[in-house]
């Protein structure tokens, strides 16, 4: 495996760890209901929440088209993690599974 694939999972397992990590502490404390309306306590983290759904959605078809083009679909398992962990899983993780040898 290339030094550049081992940094796309590195990331892939970094981008899934950190953010839940703050994440899940916060759950702790607080109903998972209250989450939407934290994300739109002030205009700072709503402009990161719209930030990274604009981010998602850009890559989310950017995966979709060139996936269609190559016609390897393998890579799409990531646009799950977008959606259940985040763009800094899935991104990643997306890159790893595309820079793979195809048989």
């Amino acid at each position: 495996m290339s030094k550049l694939r081992m940094f796309y999972l590195a990331m892939s397992i970094i981008g899934a760890v950190v953010p839940m990590f703050f994440v899940l502490g916060w759950a702790q404390g607080n109903a998972l209901t209250g989450l939407l309306s934290a994300w739109a306590v002030n205009g700072a983290s709503t402009g990161l929440m719209w930030d990274l759904i604009i981010s998602a959605i850009v890559f989310a078809v950017f995966a979709l088209s060139e996936c269609i083009a190559r016609r390897d679909y393998f890579p799409l398992v990531a646009l799950p993690a977008v959606v259940m962990i985040g763009l800094s899983c899935g991104l990643p993780l997306y890159l790893f599974l595309r820079t793979r040898a195809r048989a």
